[in-house]
């Protein structure tokens, strides 16, 4: 176990409260890397490759609203195969390419679609647009997964603000945000662990305590209308990308 005794008491709480966001809204999984690195002391390679794997279990709390409805898991399929593909390939680059320059874009599309979320709130902001071809959920996929695999976030903060700028509805968004960790953690641990950065037993630990509150935060969640949903969602956008600027310039 890399971390000690002491930071145990800050992180594993944290990691629960993360499965709780991402149960709820998909968000989450962006706490994780930053907590283990700056308050675990948990090296940025070995964090990344664990927190890889980790999302594998909270992901298959979205399997249940797939399993329910079969056209909605149809509809994720190209995204869910994109995102397979790209993430093997970042998890591959990771060592090589700039990580600082890859979060300053991720940053400004998360401030950007949390502020875009508000300004115009679920009841009066234009119907959503038409479903995007698989072509374009394929795409869409690759890009998440690869820029999820290089920074070590889930999939969840870069799918939820792609969907929503490309005005998909919130509900398929959230849900897409929820399933696609599992290709993401697939590809990229397999990676990972091949390259010898997986520490199986702290992303086992970091799985099963994002996965008992992924279970709760789903149960709260189900309780709330979309217009509360897109607020939430745009809010704890806002609040990752404040983070991560910090973050960035820190």
């Amino acid at each position: 176990m890399l971390m000690t005794l002491t930071s145990a008491w800050i992180v594993l709480p944290a990691i629960v409260l993360a499965g709780a966001l991402i149960g709820a809204v998909g968000i989450g999984g962006v706490l994780l890397v930053p907590v283990l690195t700056k308050l675990g002391g948990v090296p940025v390679p070995q964090a990344i490759a664990a927190a890889s794997l980790g999302f594998a279990l909270p992901a298959l709390v979205a399997l249940g609203p797939l399993r329910r409805q079969p056209a909605l898991a149809a509809r994720c399929a190209p995204l869910l195969a994109g995102a397979l593909a790209g993430a093997a390939a970042g998890a591959l680059l990771v060592r090589w390419l700039p990580a600082n320059a890859l979060m300053a874009g991720v940053t400004a599309l998360v401030l950007f679609s949390g502020w875009r979320g508000l300004l115009r709130p679920a009841a009066s902001a234009p119907p959503a647009a038409a479903p995007l071809s698989g072509t374009a959920l394929l795409a869409v996929g690759v890009v998440v997964g690869m820029g999820s695999a290089l920074t070590g976030t889930g999939g969840p903060v870069l799918v939820l603000p792609l969907l929503m700028l490309l005005r998909q509805p919130v509900l398929f968004a959230v849900v897409a945000a929820q399933a696609i960790q599992l290709p993401v953690a697939l590809a990229s641990s397999t990676v990972h662990a091949i390259e010898g950065r997986l520490d199986l037993r702290l992303a086992l630990l970091f799985g099963l305590l994002m996965l008992a509150g992924s279970i709760a935060g789903q149960r709260a969640a189900a309780r709330l209308d979309t217009l509360q949903l897109q607020r939430l969602v745009s809010l704890l956008l806002l609040a990752v990308g404040a983070w991560f600027a910090w973050l960035l310039l820190n």
